[in-house]
């Protein structure tokens, strides 16, 4: 799959082949569980304080005729506490258990319970390699609602990365057809709910996401334009490529993030697995078609011959 490379002018100057991350099958149940397995370990542990319901003196005796001691007075033998008392006579409530007033809960939340997800890295790099290839499919791209010029998916220059300054910035990406884009994700509704209330009083869309070869200036210059994420390529992750576990976000990418891409060979498996045998079978099925066909003798082996044992013949007598 060929791309074709445009300046921060839309001006076309060349065209460049993919490298085969981009020729990954789009697996939405995969690359969910990489998100979900991401946002797990961002989770803040809560619970109940250990000795929540617990504050009481509550002791009573098991035993009859015992001081103290509830057996043989009509009453459930709940742990009590004693709001006043005339010798052994008490006048006690029950307490400390669940069902009681300022009793503790039954099964709470704990603060231990581990809510962290754990994903295979062979599994974590396929999902960030589908969600790479899920980038320059428009289909997916707008099913998420994003707003892309007819001409998208196109590679960058490389000299986008030496932007310095955001009004530049946020120039370029009008240039490249993207305002609308930027006018929807500048954005912001007011949540419904409590949770404006508790941190999360406004809901921002998702914007472009910039992909660069490494740390350079347009990081710093395009990081506060609204809804815009700019991240090294070795960066990735599958969170930032499909939030919300929905692939195809829009995503630029530059022409030397693609070829560091290719010449690190990111995200791709150290041993023989699934992923390079598509890829050669790919260019095994390209090299067939180009080579001319063989022919093969076959060879015919002669049968080898079995002398049969000549019978004696009994004379009759």
């Amino acid at each position: 799959m060929k791309l074709k490379i445009v300046d921060t002018h839309k001006i076309e100057k060349g065209s460049k082949e993919l490298p085969i991350q981009f020729y990954e099958p789009v697996r939405d149940d995969v690359i969910r569980k990489a998100v979900l397995a991401i946002e797990s370990l961002e989770r803040q542990p809560y619970g109940v304080s250990p000795r929540a319901g617990k504050r009481h003196t509550v002791w009573v005796s098991k035993r009859r005729r015992d001081y103290k001691g509830s057996y043989g007075h009509g009453i459930s033998r709940v742990p009590r506490k004693v709001m006043s008392r005339s010798g052994t006579q008490f006048n006690w409530v029950g307490a400390e258990m669940p069902g009681t007033v300022g009793g503790r809960t039954a099964h709470p939340p704990k603060a231990g319970k581990i809510v962290a997800q754990k994903i295979n890295e062979t599994e974590n790099r396929r999902a960030i390699r589908s969600a790479i290839a899920a980038t320059v499919q428009p289909d997916y791209i707008k099913s998420r609602g994003h707003k892309i010029p007819k001409e998208f998916p196109f590679l960058v220059d490389s000299k986008i990365e030496g932007t310095v300054k955001t009004k530049d910035a946020a120039r370029i990406l009008s240039t490249l057809g993207f305002s609308e884009e930027l006018e929807r994700a500048s954005n912001r509704t007011i949540r419904a709910g409590k949770g404006k209330n508790r941190g999360r009083r406004y809901i921002k869309k998702v914007g472009p996401l910039l992909v660069v070869s490494k740390n350079c200036s347009l990081i710093k210059a395009a990081r506060n334009i609204p809804g815009v994420k700019i991240v090294p390529v070795n960066a990735l992750n599958a969170k930032v490529l499909a939030p919300g576990t929905h692939p195809g976000r829009l995503t630029l990418w530059s022409e030397a993030a693609v070829d560091e891409l290719a010449n690190q060979n990111l995200f791709m498996e150290n041993y023989k697995g699934e992923t390079q045998i598509r890829e050669s079978k790919f260019e095994i099925n390209k090299k067939k078609k180009e080579a001319p066909k063989k022919e093969v003798k076959k060879e015919t082996k002669a049968k080898p011959t079995v002398k049969k044992a000549e019978k004696a013949v009994k004379k009759a007598q």
